[in-house]
């Protein structure tokens, strides 16, 4: 898994728009990156709206956020429209992203081990280098801890 002061090599993936996001293109201000299981499902869906509800803060401090996940397009889109998420959600169905970054591997769901995507969140400098690494992530309180850490980050 990335760790604090890994730089991750560039990539090029859709959005829930299907534009092409490069990596790279983004490396101007910090950035958070939280990756999720599944769109659309119960603590996904929290997790995702409290990045929502807490996004004028993020962009107060100059921070973009983004979600990913190995969702399609199609499914990145209709999970923004149905929440009104309104920070782009990168789709990772053949886990450019996942695999390299660590996020894809074994957990633990419902007492069994199972392969998918971990809980995660990353906080990158304006130089695409990880200061901040959250994994695995427990949802409820989580965006808060991650503002927190942001606002403590960018002073």
């Amino acid at each position: 898994m990335l760790d604090v002061g890994d730089v991750p090599a560039d990539f090029v993936l859709k959005d829930d728009h299907g534009d092409e996001v490069r990596w790279n293109s983004l490396r101007k201000r910090p950035v958070v990156v939280f990756f999720y299981p599944r769109a659309s499902t119960p603590g996904c869906t929290r997790e995702a709206c409290a990045f929502r509800d807490l996004g004028s803060a993020f962009a107060d401090l100059g921070v973009a956020v983004l979600g990913m996940s190995g969702d399609s397009v199609a499914a990145q889109a209709k999970f923004r429209d149905a929440q009104g998420l309104t920070y782009p959600l990168l789709s990772d169905p053949e886990h450019v992203v996942l695999e390299p970054w660590g996020v894809f591997g074994q957990k633990k769901m419902y007492g069994k081990t199972v392969n998918g995507v971990i809980r995660s969140t990353f906080l990158f400098d304006k130089t695409g280098k990880v200061v901040q690494r959250w994994s695995p992530v427990k949802v409820d309180g989580h965006a808060d801890k991650v503002l927190a850490e942001v606002a403590r980050f960018v002073r």
